[in-house]
């Protein structure tokens, strides 16, 4: 009896397998083309509808994705906590920020906003300009895409570091013509214990925050979003990879959004150039981190219950 189970959970694995590979690759190949195919056409001339259009099918494609969660994956539970304070809406401008584990975050994400919020963009790695229909997709929709430098490359030409800062500025200024969502993982990579041991983290269930992204974007955009919105996801079975995810290990997702006040202070000040608004800002961080830390483990102690 027990081989006769195992071989139908190996089964049904299988099928998700194939029913999700399928049906991404063919909605991938379905809806890319049309996008790069407009994207080609801003090389000569900026047009609002053609960015409209791209979303409207950049949508189209999360729609996929969020039908096969829910009609491949029906098993799983949501836990979504939203604050009372925060309004959200399909034509507002936010600036998200997130705790960061897996793939499968942004997965979560789209789910979460696809209803409820503008198309999540984030900071990405130029490198994944090179993967092909992603990449391209990432340039054409205004994703921030950045070229990362190490301390001797910039040390030696520092251009580089002015050169990085000048297309994130670009990239963030092209979204205010729309509505929109620009993501920000502080931690700057996925947690793992490894890492949060090497970095001798101060937090339980986080990395230590890199500041510089979002006090770039709160320059350039925060006197004209709706709001800072900080989302936290805790998958109460473990952190899922993508694979497994897909394949229906994950029987439950918790997500809780919150809206951060900003000081006054926050948009009179540069990061870049004033030592002592940067450690002001960096402590402003710390102390948003702590309170995520410790609603992580409230939401993880839910779970026990």
């Amino acid at each position: 009896m027990t081989s006769e189970i195992k071989k139908q959970t190996r089964f049904k694995k299988l099928s998700k397998g194939l029913t999700v590979g399928s049906v991404m690759a063919g909605s991938t190949f379905l809806h890319g083309p049309p996008v790069l195919a407009l994207g080609l056409t801003k090389l000569f001339k900026q047009s609002s509808k053609v960015d409209e259009t791209n979303i409207q099918i950049t949508n189209s494609w999360l729609k996929v994705n969020n039908w096969l969660i829910d009609h491949v994956l029906p098993e799983l539970q949501w836990d979504i906590s939203i604050d009372p304070e925060l309004s959200l809406s399909l034509q507002g401008r936010y600036l998200m920020t997130c705790n960061h584990q897996s793939w499968v975050d942004t997965t979560v994400n789209q789910y979460f906003g696809l209803s409820r919020m503008p198309l999540t963009r984030f900071f990405t790695k130029w490198e994944l300009i090179f993967i092909p229909f992603v990449g391209q997709a990432f340039k054409i929709l205004g994703f921030p895409m950045m070229k990362r430098h190490s301390k001797a490359q910039i040390a030696k030409n520092p251009e580089l570091k002015h050169r990085d800062l000048d297309e994130a500025r670009r990239a963030c200024e092209l979204l205010l013509s729309q509505p929109f969502t620009l993501l920000n993982y502080l931690e700057g990579t996925r947690f793992t214990a490894e890492k949060h041991a090497q970095q001798q983290s101060p937090y339980q269930n986080l990395l230590k925050p890199k500041a510089g992204g979002l006090a770039l974007a709160l320059n350039i955009l925060g006197n004209k979003i709706d709001a800072l919105v900080d989302m936290t996801i805790v998958y109460p079975d473990g952190v899922p990879d993508y694979q497994n995810f897909w394949l229906g290990d994950t029987s439950k997702i918790m997500v809780n959004l919150r809206k951060i006040e900003l000081p006054e202070w926050i948009l009179a000040g540069s990061y870049e150039d004033d030592p002592e608004y940067r450690q002001r800002f960096q402590q402003w961080i710390d102390q948003i981190w702590k309170e995520k830390d410790q609603l992580i483990t409230e939401m993880k102690a839910k779970h026990m219950v």
